[in-house]
Order: C-alpha cells, then structure tokens, then sequence
C-alpha cells in the first residue's frame, strides 16, 4: 500500500532521476529500518533479502531478519518531514520514506502473494 503523498514523491524523482526505482528496509544502522529508495540497479540486491512485490510500480525489498519482525503486518509505504541519516534519493527534498504498519487479518494473511528471496529472482534471471 502506498499514500498518495507517497506517489507524489516517487513521481518527482522518476522525473528527476529519469529512471525506475526500488525500495530496500534494512534493519541496520542509521535509518536503516526506513525504507530506502534507490535508482534501479544502485542497490546490489542480497541473497538474503527478501522481494516482497511492487508498491507503485517499484520494487520493495527487504532484510530477511526485518521481514520476519513485519511478516504478520501491512505495511503502507509514506512521507514525512525531515532528512533523517539515510543514503535514500528523496533526503535532499528534506522529506524521508517511512512505513506506517497495521497487522494482517487472518484473511488477509491466507490471499497474500508469496515473497521471494535474493537468490530466488537472480535464478529467475
């Protein structure tokens, strides 16, 4: 899920970087538990991460240890003011990415579409 604040954003840097992006939430240090958009191709992409599908038309990835603390949540790609300590293309616009969560129903969890790793999309290819 994403907000439209969110879409506004991505649609400003499609523009100004001229090319596809992605999304990877690491867990690590800094802001690494934000989600971090990168121009496609920027972000060398682990075996251990996991694909957890599209949000705008953008890959979004994600630690294999952060996806077993998020498995059971939806999350909502957004914004908010500030730069926070990231490497994300948006921190000079003096906005970050965020992620706003809310646990899955047990419907939900049973229609969710399968995840895959790292490793997983680089055999696909």
């Amino acid at each position: 899920m994403i907000t439209d604040s969110a879409k506004e954003v991505i649609d400003t840097l499609r523009k100004r970087f001229g090319s596809e992006l992605m999304f990877h939430q690491s867990g690590g240090c800094c802001d690494g538990s934000s989600p971090m958009c990168f121009e496609k191709g920027d972000f060398k992409v682990g075996a251990r991460d996991i694909w957890l599908g599209e949000v705008y038309g953008c890959d979004f990835f994600m630690s294999a240890d952060q996806f077993e603390y998020w498995k059971h949540t939806q999350l909502k790609l957004d914004v908010t003011p500030g730069r926070g300590s990231s490497f994300s293309i948006e921190i000079p616009m003096g906005i970050r990415f965020m992620i706003r969560s809310t646990l899955f129903t047990t419907e939900e969890l049973e229609n969710l579409i399968p995840t895959k790793t790292g490793e997983e999309l680089l055999e696909e290819n």
